[in-house]
């Protein structure tokens, strides 16, 4: 479950970054602290944002008072997700990410980077965020969540803020490959709702940098190797008679991909099938799973309804593109 320790999970603080580092953000984390054993790190070098500057590249000044602190927005009155509440968190002026490490005995030494949504106005943490991350190493897969910035990070080209966090974390990924046992030629992508969005956005947005380049990890490819996109938003348009967004640019160069929605989402299950129609005329490997009903935002939590079970599949499929083993 969401939240719980465990040993194999634990990671030092010292093997992720620097200790000055770790102590100039130690005053920065607020709303939403992960499990013991975990250290979140902040992506950028600049540090806390101020109200007049950012601490990432690309993003408005923002005028005093600043947004934040960050912290849980969700109300009484919020709706449970089978039968449990969820973190929506918001305010997020400092985006970082978390490493949750596979169990020794089954790591594949493949990982994925994890995008929770929340119609980049908050982030569901926990429903589409640690829990996701407690699936992956379950199959063996690291697991490394970004906490991106909200809210009005998004979608691209809208705002560049939320697709530069992902491109720094993906690069930081593979800068830390070796240190952190993970294949750099195995780094996907996972997403949920505007998260899905976000994995498809940098799945066709990778070839250069929103952001002028810092060091090390940003001389590495922020390509996802494979991407996960699980009831996305924002990839059609309901105005335009729900036609194909072409703010996510499809070329045979984009990564294999999953696909989930329900036929009953409000968010419009055109948003999978329009863009499962452009990786196919682009000849880009995919699989798609569209089910009679679902509604949005379930994460991995289970129901009555076959859509909770769309981590078989995945892990089939993980299976099936030679990600994992058979």
């Amino acid at each position: 479950m969401a939240g719980e320790d465990f040993p194999y999970m634990r990671v030092s603080a010292s093997i992720l970054l620097p200790a000055f580092l770790i102590a100039s953000f130690a005053a920065a984390q607020s709303g939403w602290p992960p499990s013991a054993g975990h250290t979140q790190i902040p992506i950028w070098p600049n540090g806390v944002p101020t109200p007049t500057t950012s601490a990432a590249p690309g993003a408005n000044p923002t005028p005093a008072p600043p947004p934040g602190p960050e912290h849980d927005t969700t109300k009484p009155t919020d709706r449970p997700i089978a039968g449990r509440p969820i973190i929506r968190l918001g305010d997020v002026t400092v985006p970082t990410i978390t490493l949750y490490v596979a169990p020794q005995a089954n790591n594949t030494g493949a990982a994925v980077v994890v995008f929770p949504g929340g119609g980049y106005n908050i982030l569901a943490i926990d429903l589409e965020g640690t829990e996701v991350c407690d699936w992956l190493n379950s199959i063996g897969v690291n697991c490394v969540l970004l906490k991106y910035r909200v809210p009005a990070s998004g979608p691209y080209p809208k705002s560049s803020a939320a697709l530069e966090d992902a491109q720094r974390a993906v690069g930081m990924v593979r800068q830390h490959a070796a240190e952190w046992g993970i294949e750099p030629k195995r780094v996907g992508v996972l997403g949920f709702s505007a998260g899905a969005h976000l994995a498809a956005a940098l799945s066709t947005h990778y070839d250069q940098r929103l952001y002028p380049p810092f060091d090390a990890a940003d001389q590495q490819s922020c390509k996802p190797d494979f991407a996960i996109v699980i009831y996305p938003g924002y990839l059609s348009i309901a105005e335009k008679n729900f036609e194909f967004n072409p703010d996510v640019p499809v070329t045979a160069n984009v990564p294999p991909t999953f696909l989930v929605q329900a036929e009953n989402d409000p968010v419009h299950v055109e948003n999978v099938l329009q863009y499962f129609e452009q990786l196919k005329k682009a000849g880009v490997s995919a699989e798609l799973h569209v089910y009679t009903k679902g509604g949005h935002g379930y994460g991995l939590r289970p129901t009555d309804l076959p859509i909770t079970h769309w981590p078989d599949l995945a892990t089939a499929w993980l299976k099936t593109i030679g990600v994992i083993g058979k």
